[in-house]
């Protein structure tokens, strides 16, 4: 099972793939970084891709707190400390795993993939990886980077 930075070596081993980084989205802090970044500095990448990573794990609209309600009450969550009620961010609607499982954001000249991480603690990790468009194969990416995210081992 690898470790950080062979998670991130093989992820730059993936055709088009122009940076990869392991970022926490609670913090916005990268745990680890290999390659270019899309805007020369790979802390603000973090940050940024922290902020879309939060959105999608936090928002009800993506990730529901709880099976549809059909009531009048219909799109507010069980009650809860979090956007939307329910659990800890990052848990699925049965309080186990991230509900979402990757977000893919196509630019002009590439694309980002923020695959999101199950961790024994808190699963506020995700892999982030920016493919160029004309070289990267954004299917290939997306699988592998679920295998990488699936063995990865966070100590």
């Amino acid at each position: 099972m690898p470790g950080i930075d062979e998670c991130l070596r093989e992820a730059m081993a993936l055709p088009g793939v122009r940076g990869a980084s392991l970022v926490d989205w609670t913090s916005g802090l990268a745990l680890g970084t290999a390659g270019q970044s899309p805007v020369g500095d790979h802390d603000t990448t973090a940050a940024e891709t922290a902020e879309l990573a939060r959105a999608a794990a936090e928002y009800e609209s993506f990730a529901p707190s709880g099976p549809p309600d059909p009531g009048p009450a219909a799109g507010q969550g069980p009650p809860g400390p979090y956007p939307g009620g329910g659990a800890a961010p990052g848990a699925g609607p049965d309080g186990a795993g991230p509900p979402v499982e990757d977000v893919i954001v196509t630019t002009r000249s590439g694309y980002h993939v923020l695959r999101f991480v199950e961790t024994t603690f808190d699963s506020s990790v995700f892999l982030h990886l920016w493919l160029d468009r004309s070289t990267g194969n954004l299917a290939l990416a997306r699988l592998r980077s679920r295998e990488l995210a699936q063995r990865l081992v966070l100590g």
